[in-house]
């Protein structure tokens, strides 16, 4: 039996860099589901396919082949055989991810990959219902979160970091909107699995985070 993490939560609440350091430090494979979703709608953006038109979105979803590959211990996310981990963490890409994760067609085509990798190996995956659709027998659940203020810093402190210039307040809005759409979607909404435990991280820095969360999986070895 695979020894799988769950952790949940909102955008920019530090899932990947935590479930990462997580990841490395217990020596399992870190599966990041957002940059899954995120594939997808570099595809469509490709395909200027308009994030109102589902149907559309349905029917391009299947000449879209998203593969995870794994090197030195980091994902890479494949597109169609090419490597796109560097295209997809854009604002745009971020928000037609958001629109296009509450399709039907589009969640099942990727939550069957995550659910065969997990099956297979120990892992550590981040996403938005991991804990409530993908691995709902997880050894462990975290729903991560920090206030929409604290959340909206982090994201224009690492996109300044990559020398792309954005607006702090539309980053929040952006943020705000997104969990909405998130936590109120029909299929798979975003919310706290009943056995996950609640970790805000507002006030917290990674490496206690990355501690409380390496504590909690102590306990359930």
């Amino acid at each position: 039996m695979s020894y799988n993490i769950a952790v949940d939560g909102p955008a920019g609440a530090g899932k990947s860099t935590i479930a990462k350091l997580v990841a490395k430090k217990k020596g399992i494979i870190y599966v990041d589901t957002g940059a899954m979703y995120r594939t997808m709608a570099l595809f469509m953006l490709r395909n200027q396919i308009d994030p109102a038109d589902q149907e559309s979105i349905i029917a391009k979803c299947r000449e879209a082949e998203v593969t995870l590959g794994f090197a030195d211990g980091q994902q890479v996310v494949f597109l169609n055989g090419e490597n796109v981990n560097g295209l997809i963490r854009t604002e745009e890409v971020g928000n037609m991810a958001s629109v296009i994760s509450v399709i039907g067609e589009v969640r099942r085509n990727l939550v069957e990959k995550q659910q065969a990798l997990a099956a297979k190996q120990d892992c550590i995956m981040d996403g938005r219902d991991i804990g409530t659709c993908v691995l709902p027998n997880a050894d462990l659940k975290i729903y991560l979160t920090a206030s929409s203020t604290v959340r909206a810093k982090r994201r224009y402190d690492e996109l300044v970091a990559k020398g792309q210039s954005c607006d702090l307040e539309q980053i929040r809005l952006d943020i705000e909107e997104r969990d909405y759409r998130d936590m109120h979607r029909e299929l798979s909404p975003l919310k706290q699995a009943e056995d996950a435990i609640l970790v805000d991280t507002s006030d917290m820095t990674i490496d206690e985070v990355v501690e409380k969360i390496l504590s909690l999986s102590k306990e359930r070895d």
